[in-house]
Formats: structure tokens, C-alpha cells, sequence
């Protein structure tokens, strides 16, 4: 089977996957990923890949100004970019690392589907959302104008915040789980987070300063392992 049909074939079983993954899981070491995924037979790794990064491309697609579709079909070819160049690809965070690379490999994907609407549009076959009411040419982004350098740092620190809660949840209690997810995370008023759930303003505090100090201490390790 050749690299494209495998990263096809494995795309369909990405999000169950996901879902049974344990905490440590969610982001791999990013050596081992790679190496295994230069054994394009390896379905299991490359389901494990396509689970972990696929939010992190369709967001920089969308955010670029590509439809959901279209962000979908960024997707695909990226992921069809790594399982082609990955053989060849030496992982040296000195020289590239596997975030510039990954992003880089997304970024053309996304340059092409840019390209690929302006050619439609100029044989005069609508894009995704078109109204008409202005020349096709005049509604196309400039690919080159977006900021997807910035996009693609917000959407890798997001992932990188919800799989640190993933383990932070396992390791306080529940109590000083709901004290920081409604105080810091839902920015509810201290005064009606104590009213809430019957405590006090210094056990929100106490809470918000554990589970901080903790969430940087595992974003930072999680960090290392996406190769930042």
C-alpha cells in the first residue's frame, strides 16, 4: 500500500482513537512518533498522529480564511505531505523542529488551496462563499498577508493547555478542580465561586496558586515532548 492510501485509511479511526488514549498519551515523544512513522505500514502510529495534530492544522487552515471544507482537505494533504517526506525527514530541534516542520508542511497545503480557488474563480466556478455581489478576485485572501506564524503558536499553546489539564485534573482534588475551572478558566467572580460551592475566597486563591503552579510545570514538559 502506498504512503497516501495509508494515511487515508487511517484517518476514519483518528477521534475514537483519541478518546481511549491515557493522559500521558495525548502528546507523544516526538522522536519515537516520528520514527515509527517512517514504517508507513504502521497504522496504529499514524492513527496516533493524525488524532494528536489534526485540530492543530484545520485551525491554522480555518483561521487563514479557508472554508471547513477546504480546512478538511488541508488536513488530508498534509498529512499525506509528512507520510511522503517523513522517510527522509532527520528530526535536529537544533536545526528544524518537528512544529516548524509540521507547520511548514501545512502552510503549502494551505498556499495550494488558495491557488486552486483563484483558478476556479477565474473559469468562472464559484468558491465555498460566494454571494455574487463582488468580483471573485476581490474576495480572495492573500495567503501570504495572513499571520499564520501567530495562528499556529495560539492553536499549538491551546493544545498544549487542554492536554496539561488532561493530567492536572488527575492530580488535585475535585474540589480544587471546579474552585480554578470556574474562577480561572469560566472567569466567574470569586465572591459567587465561594457562594457556589460553599467556600471561601483563600480556598479559591489557594486552589488557583496550586493548580497554576502545576499547569506550568506540565505545559513546559509537554512542550519539550511536541518539539518546541
Amino acid at each position: 500500500m502506498s504512503c497516501a492510501a495509508t494515511a487515508f485509511t487511517t484517518m476514519s479511526a483518528a477521534i475514537s482513537y483519541r478518546m481511549t488514549q491515557k493522559p500521558d498519551e495525548i502528546i507523544p515523544t516526538r522522536e519515537s512518533l516520528l520514527r515509527r512513522l517512517k514504517n508507513w505500514k504502521d497504522e496504529e502510529s499514524w492513527r496516533e498522529f493524525f488524532s494528536i495534530y489534526r485540530k492543530l492544522i484545520f485551525s491554522l487552515a480555518s483561521k487563514s480564511g479557508l472554508s471547513a471544507q477546504e480546512s478538511e482537505e488541508v488536513v488530508q494533504e498534509t498529512v499525506i505531505s509528512v507520510a511522503k517526506t517523513i522517510p527522509d525527514f532527520e528530526y535536529d530541534p537544533d536545526r528544524c523542529s518537528f512544529k516548524s516542520w509540521l507547520r511548514h508542511l501545512a502552510q503549502k497545503r494551505i498556499a495550494d488551496c488558495f491557488r486552486k480557488r483563484a483558478r476556479e474563480r477565474t473559469v468562472g466556478f464559484p468558491g465555498p462563499d460566494e454571494t455574487g455581489k463582488t468580483a471573485p478576485i476581490e474576495r480572495i485572501p492573500d495567503a501570504n498577508a495572513v499571520k499564520m506564524d501567530a495562528i499556529w503558536e495560539e492553536e499549538w499553546q491551546k493544545e498544549l493547555l487542554n492536554a496539561s489539564m488532561v493530567r492536572i485534573k488527575n492530580q488535585v482534588s475535585a474540589e480544587q478542580y471546579q474552585m480554578f475551572d470556574f474562577y480561572v478558566l469560566k472567569k466567574m467572580p470569586v465572591e459567587k465561586v465561594a457562594a457556589a460551592l460553599g467556600t471561601n475566597t483563600a480556598q479559591i486563591y489557594l486552589a488557583k496558586h496550586r493548580i497554576t503552579k502545576l499547569l506550568k510545570k506540565e505545559i513546559a514538559r509537554l512542550e519539550e515532548k511536541m518539539g518546541d
